[in-house]
């Protein structure tokens, strides 16, 4: 595995190709690999979400508190999977930001896109349909979009291809 720091962040690369590189195998392990994203990046944005909301901060501080949630939460849970197979936390840490920071990013990038772009929808409050249904619609089209960017990244030895190296 190569190990390559950029701009902080770390991304590791291994030097082959994926073994279900092609196909409908690879599509399933894109889609296993985006609703583990995709349940880090839903419990730190709802929590962010409510937090910020219940709070009356801005729409900026609170999508501010809702994507850094996501990664922390979409990180701890590849950490926890590698930590079980008996990395170190250091390993543990490079592991999940080498698979999971492009499939985070375009999510929550996605994802609050959505949220933005339905007017009023930040702004209702924790107790209208329109807030949660709104939440839910983004995490499904960022999910969506998102399981084609990981099956890339699966395909070239990349993102949880990373991950499954180390179970």
């Amino acid at each position: 595995m190569q190990v390559i720091p950029l701009g902080g962040i770390v991304f590791a690369m291994t030097d082959h190709v994926h073994p279900a590189a092609n196909g409908p195998a690879l599509t399933r392990l894109a889609v296993q690999a985006t609703l583990h994203c995709l349940t880090g990046c839903a419990i730190g944005e709802v929590l962010g979400m409510v937090i910020g909301t219940a709070l009356g901060w801005s729409d900026t501080a609170t999508i501010v508190l809702a994507v850094a949630l996501a990664f922390v939460f979409g990180y701890a849970l590849t950490m926890l999977s590698v930590l079980r197979g008996g990395l170190s936390l250091g390993q543990a840490v490079r592991i999940a930001l080498a698979a999971d920071t492009l499939s985070i990013l375009v999510m929550e990038i996605v994802d609050n896109a959505v949220i933005l772009a339905v007017p009023g929808a930040m702004e209702v409050g924790l107790a209208s349909w329109l807030f949660w249904a709104t939440l839910a619609f983004a995490l499904g089209v960022a999910f969506v979009v998102t399981v084609p960017v990981n099956r890339w990244l699966i395909a070239r030895g990349r993102g949880h291809a990373v991950v499954h190296e180390h179970h």
